[in-house]
């Protein structure tokens, strides 16, 4: 990834709102494990390169400098994407004796605030109209009738999948003075969360899964794009296992640190973006893990830039905490400073004032400009996403006019 060499460079974290002619070809799943149906496989390709196109022009034209496709190739599945790319996982019905491999991404919180997760003040999202059904307010889910189970070899078969992905983007780009980047699930947020039934044990679970989905990253930076590793996985584990003390946690960490490097074995470094944040649903996140016992570990994997969740009113304060560790002279932080977390836009001198925080621990150079998670489908409106971006670029250009000037 280039370093912001004359101002820092502008980008984001995945999902874009989509045009309403691709909604229209979707029947939505909804959540991170549901996959989505298309209603019409052909016609929903055919739209695809316009409209990865013109997302990709809308991207330009406000300024962003590291654009995507808006994540379209997901169709409104965070998650279930992938397995429609990977042997080995199987569906199962649910057992509510058995019950899930663990607690919800909300495991803390819902245990110290039950009257808000028992209500009709439970959230199952963030909001946001990309994913009807999903992303909506009311009373807590019902239990699955299924769920996923890796029962197989898990290797990687999404070849074509992946190949059709890398040339839309490109021929979007092309002529353009911007970088590409493509999102994939990372392997933790891949396999953490299903039962394995094949394998010796988790750490070679985990190690298969790392090792199929290097694939999916090697295609895309031996065309020359970012990867993106989309691992929430990292940050949340702390809610999925209430009854974990912080040793166990950083326990487990440092097995994912292995898993993850696993799967960016032989990968340029310099291509490569590592994605974390602490969940997007709207809750309290007073349980969230602190930023601070997991930065040491963070930087040991072997991503050139770090995007994380910054901007929400839980975490902002946290930039701090990248002072008491030190971050190699090869990294860069890419921090959200703008948040699904509120439909309210953040003003530029905010976000200038964000950017120039980082600054001054990493230089100019090694910061760029992001948001907290994918915009899409977790704020209130599309509109409201541009007015979002427009302000992160404004704000860009501010502190980068005052750090360069």
């Amino acid at each position: 990834m280039r370093l912001s060499t004359d101002h820092i460079l502008v980008s984001h974290t995945g999902n874009l709102p989509r045009p309403e002619a691709l909604d229209r070809l979707i029947e939505i799943g909804g959540g991170t494990t549901v996959s989505p149906r298309l209603i019409d496989h052909y016609a929903f390709r055919q739209r695809l390169p316009r409209a990865v196109q013109g997302i990709v022009d809308r991207q330009v034209a406000l300024g962003v400098d590291i654009v995507n496709d808006g994540e379209y190739v997901k169709a409104g599945s965070y998650g279930g994407y992938i397995y429609e790319r990977l042997t080995g996982f199987e569906w199962q019905p649910y057992d509510p004796v058995v019950g899930p491999k663990r607690a919800p991404p909300s495991g803390r919180d819902a245990l110290e605030f039950p009257n808000i997760y028992d209500s009709g003040l439970w959230y199952a999202g963030a909001g946001g109209p990309i994913r009807p059904g999903f992303m909506t307010r009311g009373a807590r889910p019902p239990e699955p009738t299924q769920l996923r189970v890796c029962r197989g070899p898990v290797e990687y078969t999404g070849q074509n999948a992946i190949a059709e992905d890398i040339k839309n983007l490109q021929a979007a780009i092309s002529g353009k003075p911007v970088d590409g980047f493509i999102s994939s699930l990372g392997p933790l947020s891949v396999g953490a969360g299903f039962r394995n039934e094949y394998y010796a044990d988790e750490e070679t679970y985990l190690m298969a899964v790392a090792e199929a989905v290097r694939a999916e990253y090697l295609a895309i930076t031996d065309a020359g794009l970012i990867v993106q590793i989309d691992e929430p996985e990292f940050a949340t584990s702390w809610q999925f296992y209430p009854d974990w003390t912080l040793s166990d946690l950083r326990a487990y960490l440092t097995m994912c640190v292995e898993v993850i490097n696993h799967a960016l074995d032989g990968l340029p470094e310099e291509l490569i973006r590592f994605h974390f944040c602490w969940a997007s649903p709207h809750r309290p996140h007073v349980n969230d893990i602190e930023l601070h016992h997991i930065l040491d570990l963070l930087v040991q994997i072997k991503a050139q830039t770090y995007a994380f969740e910054a901007a929400n009113v839980r975490h902002e304060h946290e930039w701090e905490a990248w002072k008491d560790i030190v971050v190699p002279d090869n990294k860069i932080l890419m921090p959200g400073i703008i948040t699904h977390s509120t439909d309210l836009v953040e003003h530029p001198r905010l976000v200038a004032n964000r950017l120039k925080n980082y600054a001054t621990i990493v230089g100019r150079e090694r910061v760029h400009a992001g948001t907290d998670c994918g915009m899409g489908s977790r704020v209130g409106h599309e509109d409201i996403v541009w007015a979002k971006f427009a302000s992160m670029a404004e704000g860009a250009r501010i502190a980068s006019n005052e750090l360069w000037n």
